[in-house]
């Protein structure tokens, strides 16, 4: 195998809109390095890039995958990220370790959505992008109108390096247009705007521009490359990825013109201390026979096997023992990974993705990766004892291979609930939990966690009385009770005087109005947002007792509040949605059926609206499916817990309905 210097690596990232041909992409590179000698397909399952199951049966990548492309004396590590909006976290994680972030357009679909977001990412990373215009081979594409499109989108920055050799009909190749072979062409024109784009991202080369009109090839080779690591251009290349066509001259300004770990100079760049080691886990894949794998990248250090590590944030010492290079779906094992290269360990016992490997004495924690909240939920449940045995362990290798997925027991409605980026992260999810683990699990959607307040003032009296030989039981209280600010929760006060009511029973008073808040006399879910003040009430020498006491409490809650006006109150969620312009009318449609209030309307400039609004949970708990179908995938959203909110007098009588007649079937 041959062996690389880190100033011959090059990380990238595959970053795209759904469908916009970024695993073929990965394919063709993979192919035309060399490394396998048949070109991989997604739609005939053959996919090198795209290989676990759930992958070929959808037709699109739900993990990254990471394929080393040797070429011209370089090694071009190919992270190909899911463009589904679901499977957003592996993308995230892919860019954490990424030097490039390589967006690729359908020529066919131009700019949309998900490469819009893939844009915002690399802005917020600091981090270098370029460009592919992909699926020039279909027809009705032009190259010159999808550039226009870009720099309408993203600015003048974004310059073509190279051009199809003629119409796209008939794309074989592409123009060099760094050449001065390029001038010759009908692509001259293109040559000159590289020029002046070059130009105009550095003052020295802006002067010998304006006195010559041009620059020499030194000069725009050096600055070609100078402006790309520094954000100040991005490179756009020509490419049909299932036709093979473009690859090469892909493949070339990627080793021509892209930083290599050592070049780059991102203002976020982890900083590491010179001669420490700094390994950094950014992915995660448990692996049903080998067991954990966890993937890293070198920042300081060249990584050997057979040693101890020490993971910081973990607080204990990891055992290293054989390491390997990543190659599609194979291992390849090897004795170092250099800096700057990705690498793999198995069977790591506390590491997690986010982690960093370092040495005890000279430790390394580096940026974590922050994921998106969830927005989609399943509740589980064990098809037979066998799966309930092993569903605990199941769930939580699931989680560890993707952070972006929250597995939680939610204590007000008893489930255990995946929460993911969409509904086909979840079932995705599942469905890899029964293949890789044989664990069987049931699915529906969680319960509402509904709950219950009081609107209105109310006093209410309990006597508990029972003679039955022997020492009785005997408790009276007077409590008022009174809403409270939403989320204020619950208060206890005392008022008693006199003696009335024994100072040693008012806890068991209180503990009794606790114990009945957790169920509440409109459909059974918790009493929030109350307090209840005791005024009165009258003791036994003999029979009263603190367990007297705490029932009079109890039944004194419950009566009270039938008497003050009880409520319903309901999650409404804080929602934020990017839609393209041209599906915005159908969002704020399916937004006003499912009692959303508009809280803001923002034009993002890039041919898509920002929507803010607050939905009730129950309105969206399939939101994240809908909002897909209404907008053929072109629109995400992000949701987060807003506030309780009283629920409107028709919609309550339904829940109470439904759950009541749950409670009397069970």
């Amino acid at each position: 195998m041959a062996t690389f210097t880190t100033d011959q690596l090059r990380n990238i990232a595959l970053l795209a809109h759904q469908g916009a041909g970024k695993t073929s992409l990965a394919d063709a590179l993979f192919f035309k390095s060399g490394v396998v000698d048949r070109l991989g397909s997604v739609n005939d399952q053959t996919s090198s890039s795209d290989f676990e199951p759930e992958e070929q049966s959808k037709g699109a990548s739900i993990q990254t995958a990471i394929l080393p492309c040797p070429w011209n004396g370089h090694k071009v590590n190919v992270l190909d990220t899911p463009g589904y909006a679901d499977f957003k976290g592996d993308m995230l994680s892919a860019l954490q370790v990424a030097d490039v972030g390589v967006i690729v357009i359908s020529a066919v679909s131009g700019v949309e959505v998900g490469a819009s977001q893939a844009w915002q990412q690399c802005n917020n990373r600091d981090l270098p992008r370029m460009i592919v215009v992909n699926k020039l081979d279909r027809e009705n594409t032009d190259y010159r109108q999808t550039l226009d499109i870009i720099t309408t989108a993203w600015g003048r920055e974004c310059v073509a390096v190279n051009a199809p050799n003629g119409l796209e009909s008939d794309f074989t190749d592409t123009i060099d247009l760094v050449s001065p072979d390029a001038e010759s062409t009908d692509a001259a024109d293109l040559r000159e705007r590289l020029i002046e784009a070059v130009a105009e991202a550095d003052d020295d080369l802006a002067e010998k521009y304006l006195e010559t009109l041009t620059l020499s090839q030194e000069d725009l080779t050096a600055g070609l490359k100078a402006g790309i690591g520094s954000g100040n251009l991005v490179p756009i290349v020509a490419a049909a990825a299932t036709s093979e066509v473009g690859i090469e001259g892909f493949l070339n300004a990627v080793c021509s013109y892209l930083p290599s770990p050592e070049d780059q100079t991102s203002a976020k760049k982890p900083e590491v201390a010179a001669n420490a080691s700094a390994n950094f886990i950014f992915k995660t894949s448990a692996d049903p026979f080998v067991g954990k794998i966890s993937f890293f990248r070198v920042y300081g250090e060249p990584m050997k096997g057979d040693q101890q590590v020490w993971n910081d944030a973990r607080g204990e010492t990891e055992r290293v023992g054989q390491i390997y290079e990543p190659k599609a779906k194979e291992q390849v094992s090897v004795s170092e990974i250099i800096t700057g290269d990705i690498g793999i360990i198995p069977k790591l016992t506390v590491t997690q993705t986010g982690d960093t490997l370092s040495q005890k004495d000279n430790p390394s924690a580096l940026p974590r990766i922050e994921f998106p909240e969830p927005v989609f939920g399943l509740a589980v449940t064990p098809r037979t004892q066998a799966d309930l045995d092993k569903m605990a362990e199941a769930l939580n290798r699931i989680a560890e291979e993707d952070p972006s997925l929250i597995i939680h027991r939610d204590p007000e409605t008893s489930q255990t609930v995946i929460r993911g980026l969409g509904d086909v992260h979840v079932e995705t999810a599942v469905a890899r939990i029964e293949r890789k683990f044989s664990v069987g699990l049931d699915t529906a959607l969680p319960k509402i966690a509904y709950r219950e307040t009081i609107s209105a003032v109310a006093k209410s009296e309990y006597r508990h009385k029972k003679q039955s030989g022997g020492h009785g039981q005997y408790g009276h209280v007077v409590v008022e009770l009174a809403p409270r600010a939403r989320g204020e929760g619950f208060a206890f006060t005392s008022k008693v005087v006199g003696g009335n009511v024994p100072k040693e029973y008012i806890p068991a008073v209180e503990k009794g109005v606790r114990n009945a808040m957790d169920g509440g006399v409109l459909a059974g879910f918790p009493v929030v947002d109350v307090g209840v003040t005791l005024l009165d009430g009258s003791s036994h020498s003999v029979d009263s007792s603190g367990m007297a006491f705490e029932i009079a409490g109890s039944f004194a809650l419950r009566n009270g509040v039938s008497n003050a006006r009880p409520v319903l109150l309901e999650p409404v969620m804080k929602v934020t949605i990017t839609t393209p312009d041209n599906t915005q009318g159908e969002v704020m449609s399916d937004l006003n059926s499912r009692r959303a209030q508009i809280v803001g309307m923002t034009p993002l400039g890039d041919g898509t609206t920002e929507i803010e609004a607050t939905i009730p949970l129950a309105s969206m708990q399939r939101y994240a499916a809908d909002l897909r179908s209404i907008t053929q995938a072109q629109a995400v959203f992000s949701a987060t817990l807003s506030e309780y909110a009283v629920v409107p007098h028709m919609e309550a009588g339904k829940v109470i309905d439904q759950y009541k007649g749950t409670d009397e079937e069970e």
